[in-house]
Parts: C-alpha cells; structure tokens; sequence
C-alpha cells in the first residue's frame, strides 16, 4: 500500500530534490523551520521544533515569563511537526534543486498545537464541515516595490524601472506603469507556474509603485498555504532585479496602504449550490446572517486583520481603505463590499484584512466571524447606499492597544479559538507594542525637540 510520504518521497525524488525547506508559519507568518537534506527528511518523516517559536514576536523577543511558562510546558519542550503532502512547493531560487514542505504541528499524545495559525484555519474549517458547508475564498494581495535600504530610519522611495526613472504620481490600473518591472514580474510568474500558484490577474494599485495580485477562487487552507508561499516568492523576485518587495500595511507616508481584500462564498458540499443564493437568484437569509457575524464580531477579532501598530494607519477616510464594517452592494467605502455577481458567484469581499496579516489567521477569523452570525442568525445592518466612510456606528478599535482590549474580551473568540491562543497572540501583540514603544520616531525629533 502506498503512504502520502511514498508519495512525497516519490515528487522529490522525480524532481531530484537535494534539499528540504521544512517549515511552519509563527504567529506574525514567517517562515521557521530547518532546512534538511532529502534523505534525513525522509527518514526522519518530519522535524521537531520547540513550541515557544509560535510565540516570538516579529522582533525575535518572547513574551513575558508568566505568560510563557504559563502556556507552555516549563521544559520548553519541542512539538511533532510532520510533513503535509498537499503542502509542497520547489524554491526556484535556491541554487540546489530545493523544495519548501509545510507541516502541521502536534503534541507529543497528536493533538493540534492550539498556538498554530494553520491549526486555527483548520479548526475554522472543521466547524464549517460539520454543518455540511465548505467555504470558497479568492484573496488579493497588495504590496510596493521600493528601492532597497540599509536605513530603517530613511524614508523608502520609489524603485527605478526600466526607462530609468521612478515613477511619480498615482497610477492606477496604468500597463505602462506596471510593465517597468516585467523583468521582475516575469520571474515572479514563473517561479509561481512552477510552484503551482493559482495567480489570476496583475495590477498597478494607486499607490506609487503598488501592485495587486488576485488569487483565483479556491479552498482557504491551499490559499493560506498559497499567500506564505507567494510573500516568500515575491520578496526573492524582487531581489533578484536589486528592488524590494514590501507587504506592509502602510510603508509610505501619502501613499495609500496595502490590504489583503478576501473574498467568500460558502457552497453546500451535497450540491455544490452556493448557500448564498435563493433559488429566485436572490440573497439567502444565510447570506444576510453571514454579513451580519461579520459585522458583529470583526471589531473583536481586528489584531487578526491588523496585526501590528502599523496596521492602524491604513483605516484613514478617503484612502481607499475602511474604516468600519458597514455593507454595500458594488461599493468600496465600505468593510464589506458584495461585488456585482451572478447568483452562483454571490459572495462579500471582506477589506479590512491588511497585507501584513498572516493569510492563516485572517481567513480563520473572517470565516469564523461569518460562521457565527449564520449559525446564531445574526442580522446585518442596513446596508450603504453611496460614500460610507461617514458611517460612525460600526466604527473599529483606532489603536492596536484597543483592538488588542478587545479582543481579549471577547468571550465568543475564546469559545471558538480557544482561551489559549487567545491569550498567546494577545500576549505576543503586546510583547511587540512594548518594543516599537521604546523607539522613538522622526516625527517626535522634528516637532518636539526644540518646541515643547
């Protein structure tokens, strides 16, 4: 009887793999793990890594010692990680035949590793399963090529394309502006041709020298797994041309933010028919009470879409941005915008997600809002017609500080997530905040230093 690792074995050595990227996503979604020789990868059928990775922070730091020792065992021991063959990706710019497996990650007794974001889409996953649903999801992930930078402290600027000079000025959805970088972007497409990406469309944002590429529709899990591979990807192609790639939320001052918009559907897995739809064509009351959890729980679930300080300063008015969880039909002032679509095609379009979020944790959490208000038939709000960023009564948490109160509060994400990693990520977002506090920023040497 052939085994998935038969199979895995069989991929690898077709490919005359010599090296494997073992590898899980942390909490912010970098890549950790070891890199391995093919044969020890084999005979060893995964890796062991110490749990306390899942709860650095994006700095390197831990957080603190109660909440540490208090969530994992005083040993620091190390968790299973094996191997998941429908996880598996070449690394085009290795210079050995190189492939980047991803695992999962166990206790010692197999049970999930409550800290891990992949374990969190899972269990999402498995609750929407139990019900007979299955979602359908198709990201867009937005980002900046900058010139590379050796000085945090130094203003990122505009890349130099090939006529030889930066662009100035907002070029949205511009193919001449777009096609500066093909030398890049032809290699960006195909290292993800070769790595089996379903990349849709490209397209120049209004940012300077901002991009969007959309994902075609598929299942949440393969996406998640998709966007860690397609960040990685990126930044290598990027620089390979002697450019950088950035998914920040906000790297630029003046210059819109980048979001991670997410958009789903759920299809009844007996039918393959989208619950969304009536039979008429019109919007299902599941559809309504989709939007309507949405509503309710993402203010509580936001250090899931904006993960960091830097976060917060895209939810700006008139930046193309959201700054609440109204709802609107075809309208983009809006957190939650339903795009025109036939009935089988009817979906939302979640905006609130940032491109710095880990793609696991943020498809969990917008799922999981959307699951609760069907299951609990919540009603949505009226929805916008016309400019929404007035709208006050569906207002978010305006500070990393206030998202992370809140989300700690939250009894339902507790039920639902589990009260440890609730209190890890909480913690962790915390432990970061601590850090960027102790920096101090131009701004406060330009205005304070000779006027207070």
């Amino acid at each position: 009887m052939t085994t998935k690792l038969d199979q895995l074995s069989s991929w690898l050595k077709e490919r005359k793999i010599t090296e494997v990227e073992c590898m899980i996503a942390d909490l912010t979604g970098i890549a950790r793990g070891k890199i391995a020789p093919t044969a020890k990868f084999l005979n060893e059928k995964g890796m062991r890594l110490p749990e306390s990775v899942l709860l650095q922070t994006v700095t390197g730091d831990y957080v603190e010692d109660d909440i540490y020792y208090d969530l994992l065992d005083p040993a620091d021991i190390d968790m299973v990680c094996r191997p998941d063959e429908n996880a598996v990706f070449l690394v085009p710019w290795a210079i050995e035949p190189t492939a980047m497996v991803i695992h999962d990650t166990y206790d010692k007794l197999g049970n999930p590793i409550e800290l891990s974001p992949r374990n969190v889409l899972k269990r999402v996953l498995k609750l929407y399963a139990d019900k007979g649903w299955r979602p359908i999801v198709a990201p867009e992930m937005e980002f900046y090529l900058t010139k590379r930078s050796d000085d945090p402290d130094y203003p990122l600027q505009a890349p130099i394309g090939r006529s030889g000079r930066q662009e100035t000025g907002r070029q949205s959805f511009s193919i001449d502006a777009a096609n500066e970088f093909d030398p890049l972007f032809e290699d960006m497409y195909d290292w993800c041709e070769l790595q089996g990406l379903d990349l849709d469309t490209l397209i120049h944002e209004e940012g300077t020298a901002q991009m969007e590429i959309n994902f075609r529709h598929g299942d949440a899990l393969d996406l998640a797994d998709q966007i860690v591979v397609f960040k990685r990807t990126m930044r290598e192609a990027a620089l390979k041309h002697n450019v950088a790639a950035t998914f920040m939320a906000k790297p630029m001052t003046g210059e819109p933010g980048s979001a991670m918009h997410l958009h789903q559907s759920i299809v009844d897995i007996k039918t393959g028919k989208n619950i969304f739809s009536n039979a008429d064509g019109s919007m299902s009351e599941l559809f309504l009470s989709h939007i309507g959890g949405l509503q309710k729980l993402i203010p509580e679930a936001l250090p899931l879409f904006a993960p960091n300080v830097n976060s917060f300063r895209r939810f700006l008015p008139d930046t193309s941005a959201p700054v609440n969880v109204e709802w609107g039909e075809e309208n983009r002032t809006v957190g939650l915008r339903v795009p025109d679509s036939s009935p089988e095609n009817r979906r939302v379009e979640n905006r609130l997600a940032g491109a710095d979020a880990n793609p696991y944790l943020a498809l969990a959490a917008s799922l999981l809002c959307g699951y609760i208000g069907m299951v609990e038939g919540l009603k949505p709000s009226a929805q916008v017609k016309g400019r929404g960023y007035e709208r006050r009564n569906l207002r978010l948490p305006l500070t990393i500080e206030a998202a992370l109160e809140c989300m700690e509060g939250s009894k339902t994400l507790e039920k639902y997530l589990g009260e440890k990693f609730i209190r890890g990520y909480v913690a962790v977002k915390r432990a970061e905040h601590e850090n960027f506090k102790r920096v101090i920023s131009s701004w406060e040497r330009e205005f304070l230093l000779l006027s207070v």
